[in-house]
């Protein structure tokens, strides 16, 4: 069988600190972003309306939208999207992050669907980043944020499927190498 890999090594808030590592995303780029909160926060509004205008035109997302608040929906929206211009991408900001990916395992929506969004978002995340007086630094920055963000988001799916299957299977390990097509 197959060695254990050290990237299996790795949980919960430790994944930040080995994804930061990994993009390199530099203290320089952290602050570049952090000096655009306020230019996020404008632009928060309109990006949640976009994005909730066309999840609840699609059947299929519409019906897990039903009976939640659109005010409490859009405004969790444009914190995540204002925390993405933090500045700070510490281990608080990665357990908020995994928790709202296991809020999405939790309710069952298919992980299709928030990456698939991903469209609305980038277009305004880089408008902010356009607003810094280094612009060119700041859209570099902003891709490496938002693509920690949804691996940090999708490790819950991960995670969640791990679970599930090392239960069944008796040991993580055992569900990783199956799971690799090695078991």
């Amino acid at each position: 069988m197959a060695e254990e890999r050290e990237s299996w090594k790795i949980k919960d808030e430790a994944i930040l600190s080995e994804l930061v590592a990994l993009m390199g995303l530099s203290d320089e780029e952290k602050a570049l972003l952090g000096g655009l909160a306020d230019q996020a926060r404008a632009m928060a509004p309109k990006m949640t309306d976009m994005f909730y205008d066309r999840l609840l035109k699609h059947q299929n997302t519409q019906e897990y939208l039903q009976g939640l608040s659109t005010e409490r929906m859009h405004s969790m929206l444009g914190t995540w999207f204002v925390e993405l211009f933090s500045g700070t991408y510490d281990e608080a900001y990665t357990r908020q992050r995994m928790q709202i990916g296991h809020i999405h395992v939790r309710i069952g929506l298919p992980v299709r669907y928030p990456l698939a969004m991903l469209d609305v978002i980038i277009p305004f995340g880089e408008e902010v980043a356009r607003q810094s007086p280094r612009p060119e630094q700041a859209l570099t920055a902003f891709r490496k944020v938002l693509a920690l963000d949804v691996a940090v988001f999708n490790q819950a799916y991960e995670n969640n499927q791990l679970k599930h299957l090392s239960e069944l299977v008796g040991g993580e390990r055992l569900a990783r190498l199956l799971l690799a097509g090695k078991g």
